[in-house]
């Protein structure tokens, strides 16, 4: 081998390795900007004067745009280059927080969740292809595990952060960041400051992406999101529905627990959403990043279908003792709930992609667009704790997690997970779905 070609061939790797570095980087950019609302609900609701019902529909605006915008991106990416529809994803995340840090009002808080719901739904398309093919495909499963991580870290830290800001700003103590803020953001409206950080966030995402040079995304045939024939022969069929159904459950209660955790907490219990509230919405994505760990040896042991109800049964006895303890049993239970459905979003959707024998890249767009479970399911929960209170009409997820604990009974995979049979082995064959 020349010279020549070794410098090439180093170069060509790092250049990969930068690249897998930054898909990181992106989807904790992604974490940090889907799940911080949260914690802002309570503040938004004083701030605003908001029933809570009409707060329902914060979450509705952010992840109405994934059902909108997940399979168009996907012809956005064969169209242009996977750099160009990133770069476009976070310019528009940059104006839409911009323009709501400057004029925070209810109606722009909206189009603002919408417009950074567009831009998070495009990334999310476009950079698991580029992980595959910038890391390789025999690394692609570790690497998506790493991923998980870094997007469950991000929205452990992202609460944190929050709490510091409105804690600091507009104070005595105020310095750093915070000091910095008290000139931008007014006494009353001082969790506007996080939408200043998300705007220079983004900012600084464009100005990385810019310069660094992207190798061209190829989809293969399996990848691409076909939306002629076979989008409607998939859309006809009712294994494919089924699983969208589960993928839409998931990810609604996620954001049902999520989205109204803290408020619960300062209903009932009387806690301090932005420092209880906020740290145990941190603890519940913790607990997501850490229950992905102990899936993935789980599923090296057993059935994943097994698994799946296993947890989701944890989910309903955890989610129910949150609602119905004490204080201190609902700050342990509700957080804790982000364990048990730490292993469902991988399980469903690999059930569902191994399901079917092909078609894999339009199945995956069609369960994607599934994520609109978490604009319906909090504005649900927001809607019926007008009528019923916040507690009973939480008790909706309970219908989301059956139909996942259902999954696990009815779905019959083509290719089931592979699993040891000796410990001995346990670390030595990859688990895959």
């Amino acid at each position: 081998m020349t010279d020549d070609r070794r410098y090439l061939e180093a170069k060509h790797m790092k250049r990969n390795t930068v690249i897998v570095l930054l898909v990181f980087l992106i989807f904790s950019v992604i974490s940090f900007l889907t799940n911080i609302l949260g914690p802002l609900v309570p503040d938004i609701i004083d701030s605003f004067q908001l029933s809570i019902g009409l707060a329902g529909f914060l979450p509705f605006s952010f992840f109405v745009a994934y059902g909108v915008m997940s399979i168009p991106s996907g012809v956005l990416i064969e169209k242009y280059s996977g750099k160009t529809v990133i770069l476009i994803a976070f310019a528009l995340a940059t104006v839409a927080a911009l323009v709501f840090a400057i004029f925070p009002r209810f109606a722009i808080a909206l189009l603002s969740l919408f417009s950074i719901g567009i831009g998070m739904a495009m990334l999310q398309v476009v950079i698991n292809p580029l992980l595959r093919q910038a890391g390789g495909e025999e690394h692609f499963a570790f690497n998506s595990v790493l991923a998980n991580f870094f997007f469950g870290a991000a929205s452990f830290l992202s609460p944190l952060l929050y709490s510091y800001l409105v804690g600091n700003i507009h104070t005595d103590h105020a310095h750093g960041i915070a000091a910095l803020f008290n000139g931008l953001v007014t006494p009353e409206l001082k969790w506007v400051s996080l939408y200043w950080v998300f705007a220079v966030s983004c900012l600084v995402m464009i100005v990385v992406i810019a310069v660094i040079t992207f190798p061209k995304v190829e989809l293969t045939a399996e990848d691409r999101i076909d939306t002629g024939e076979t989008l409607r022969e998939l859309l006809g069929d009712k294994t494919v529905l089924r699983f969208f159904v589960g993928i839409f459950c998931y990810v609604g209660t996620e954001q049902g627990i999520a989205n109204w955790m803290s408020k619960f907490l300062q209903l009932y219990h009387g806690v301090d959403p932005a420092t209880v509230g906020a740290t145990s919405i941190a603890y519940f994505w913790g607990l997501i990043t850490f229950g992905c760990f102990v899936g993935l040896l789980l599923l090296k042991l057993f059935d994943s279908r097994h698994i799946l109800i296993v947890f989701a049964l944890g989910a309903m006895f955890s989610l129910l003792a949150g609602l119905f303890g004490d204080v201190g049993m609902a700050l342990i239970a509700l957080p804790l709930t982000g364990f048990f459905l730490s292993i469902m979003w991988s399980i469903v959707f690999s059930l569902g992609m191994n399901s079917l024998p092909k078609h894999h890249g339009t199945l995956s767009g069609i369960l994607c667009t599934g994520i609109v479970g978490g604009a319906v399911m909090p504005l649900i929960i927001g809607g019926l704790a007008e009528s019923v209170g916040l507690r009973l009409a939480m008790l909706v997820l309970c219908i989301t997690l059956g139909y996942i604990f259902s999954i696990g009974i009815w779905a019959r995979p083509l290719v089931t997970n592979a699993r040891v049979k000796r410990w001995r082995d346990l670390f030595s064959k990859p688990a895959v779905e």
